[in-house]
């Protein structure tokens, strides 16, 4: 359906001068109407004709699970908010709730109804605000973004660039999608008794959005509030219900109706992150909630469950409804610029989450839960439940040792292996970084197939501290023979101040060159870091697979033998001992670029098994073949 779009440019002048007056519906307007799923049609108010003066009547959830009215007056338009031909109403609300709590915080969407004809929904507010004066985006404004196209659009399948030392970093901090627009200063000039002329000068934003972590401690939180406020949700930690993992309910004509409160569920089971909103209306099989993006993630597949609010808290910065995720009934599968919209009766695809924590009191945790699949989310959320996990378990202040274990399992592709050891005073930030890494190289690596069915996750935590640095290596003789073994003395020392030696035995190989050959012993991420290889575009998810397995482990050490001789880099292989008519056709003159150039060729490398020390540092010693 082609939804209202025209918006008449009317000055706030010739608003202001019918203040005060409740002007009736022109004989000639044609009100467009949709099928609601009783039966019975839901007219829609044209923009055109709204006038200020105007009392109408809004619905939201303040306790419980069933709707409550208040009144609405309409004070007059704003023309280009938030955008090119778009409108916001401006609108001042009154009745026993709103008079107590003013907007609030998962009133999004509350739609709004002038003689039984929908308007639009509650969206916006004006911080630190005296009265609870709010923004309206008009239904068609929310109805036409989601009509402009059918469907998910289609990706073009072309892989991105990833980064090797991406892959291998335990951090993991991208932030969240900015919001599409943010808080805006109002400026534009008015008439003198304008109803909104007490509001030039002020700013006008997107009411937050609500989302409660239940499981989830206020300092696990706090690290992550940043990103999270960034985008203009509002965080709230440990106060909400937790919500099973149970598979989609059935609907029917009473579920999700206009004012109903409704959760965009994030993570479910031990952890349950759920963000609210209210709907504003429901079209048969499609609820538009919110009025305003949520993230504005464009296409998503995100649970949608119905919600009861537990009560609505009065707050002098900012109001906010605690609410707790009822039944899956659908999936949220757009969030655009007008909101969000929801398809009943759709699973979206969750990523179940399987984490045993072997605590330092010889006990063992086991968290089970699921987790949206989301480029932008789903890493964002395995850092933060991975990392309250260990926190809800062992210390928060100290050294300590966490081991990591486990696999990322991938439809149609060999599973990716985890083994990670860190010791540190910020160990369990770094492990939880560490698992959401290669998450996020896979979620946005550019396939269509990234398909993760599962994460298993075996974490043991100690208190105690086991570094180490690689302080120096010695031979026992500087020449050696082709095939001869020759063995490597690795001084280590840990950070009390204790030194002990590693032996490392080496086999010079039968076909080594004569003359010097370079021994490097160090540990995998210094030598991941050290590579030649930086960064590939992987030409298929297979490929990418691959090279995350190959990623070096950053808790034991390595031993390379390296030659100098040509060699050269192409995509993430490393092609040592190259002839050099190969080099010369390479770097010839009508070609450049395509591959990276190395002086020291790779003859073999080892991986050394894991000592009882995370051992840190690199070293380079020389012996010549003969």
């Amino acid at each position: 359906m082609k939804a209202i779009r025209q918006i008449v440019p009317v000055v706030l002048v010739a608003l202001s001068l019918l203040g005060g007056s409740t002007i009736g519906f022109s004989q000639t307007t044609v009100v467009k109407t949709r099928t609601n799923p009783g039966g019975s049609s839901v007219a829609f108010f044209p923009l055109e004709d709204l006038r200020p003066g105007m009392k109408g009547v809004a619905r939201s959830v303040f306790t419980g699970s069933s709707s409550q009215e208040f009144s609405v007056e309409i004070l007059g338009v704003l023309p280009g908010y938030t955008g090119p031909r778009q409108s916001t109403i401006i609108a001042k609300l009154s009745g026993p709730g709103v008079d107590k709590t003013g907007v609030f915080a998962g009133m999004s969407g509350s739609p709004v109804f002038i003689n039984d004809r929908l308007v639009g929904a509650i969206a916006y507010s004006f911080p630190f605000s005296k009265e609870p004066i709010c923004g309206i985006t008009p239904i068609s404004q929310m109805i036409d973004v989601f009509e402009q196209g059918k469907g998910k659009p289609k990706r073009m399948g072309e892989a991105r660039a990833v980064s090797f030392k991406e892959m291998a970093s335990t951090e993991w901090r991208r932030p969240l999608p900015k919001p599409a627009f943010g808080p805006t200063s109002l400026i534009a000039s008015v008439s003198a008794g304008s109803p909104l002329a007490p509001l030039m000068g002020q700013q006008i934003q997107a009411i937050a959005t609500p989302v409660v972590f239940s499981g989830i401690r206020q300092e696990s939180l706090s690290l992550f509030a940043a990103d999270l406020t960034s985008a203009g949700l509002l965080p709230i930690s440990g106060v909400g219900g937790a919500a099973r993992i149970t598979p989609l309910e059935p609907f029917d004509d009473k579920t999700l109706l206009p004012g109903d409160s409704v959760s965009v569920q994030l993570s479910r089971g031990d952890y349950s992150i759920a963000a609210s909103g209210t709907v504003t209306l429901r079209d048969a099989d499609r609820i538009y909630a919110f009025g305003h993006p949520f993230l504005s993630l464009g296409s998503s597949d995100m649970p949608m469950t119905e919600s009861s609010v537990v009560t609505v808290i009065p707050n002098a910065f900012n109001s906010f409804k605690l609410a707790v995720p009822g039944r899956m009934v659908g999936s949220i599968s757009q969030d655009r610029a007008t909101g969000i919209l929801g398809q009943l009766g759709h699973a979206a695809r969750m990523i179940p989450v399987k984490l045993n924590l072997h605590t330092s009191r010889d006990s063992i945790e086991e968290f089970s839960y699921e987790i949206v699949s989301d480029e932008f989310l789903t890493p964002l959320l395995l850092n933060i439940t991975v990392f309250n996990s260990i926190g809800t378990q062992e210390r928060a202040i100290g050294e300590a040792t966490i081991s990591i274990s486990g696999s990322i399992n991938i439809d149609g592709q060999e599973p990716i292996a985890l083994q990670r050891r860190f010791s540190s005073a910020n160990a369990a930030m770094m492990a939880s970084g560490s698992i959401a890494t290669p998450v996020a190289a896979l979620l946005s690596s550019g396939f269509d197939n990234v398909n993760i069915k599962s994460i298993v996750l075996d974490i043991t935590s100690s208190e105690d501290k086991h570094a180490a640095t690689l302080e120096r290596i010695s031979l026992d003789r500087t020449d050696v023979g082709r095939g001869e073994n020759v063995e490597i003395q690795a001084y280590v020392r840990t950070d009390s101040g204790k030194q002990f030696v590693e032996r490392i035995p080496v086999q010079i190989p039968a076909d080594a060159p004569s003359g010097q050959l370079m021994i490097m012993v160090g540990d995998g991420a210094t030598l991941q870091e050290s590579s030649s290889a930086r960064s590939f575009v992987p030409r298929d998810l297979g490929q990418l697979v691959g090279a995350i397995n190959r990623i070096k482990k950053n808790d034991r050490l390595y031993l390379r033998l390296l030659r100098p001789a040509p060699g050269v880099v192409i995509g993430s292989s490393e092609l040592p001992n190259l002839p050099p008519s190969m080099v010369a056709t390479l770097n010839n003159d009508r070609t450049s670029g395509g591959y990276t150039p190395m002086t020291l060729s790779q003859v073999y490398e080892r991986e050394l098994s894991p000592a009882d020390f995370v051992i840190t540092g690199q070293q380079v010693i020389a012996v010549t073949v003969k």
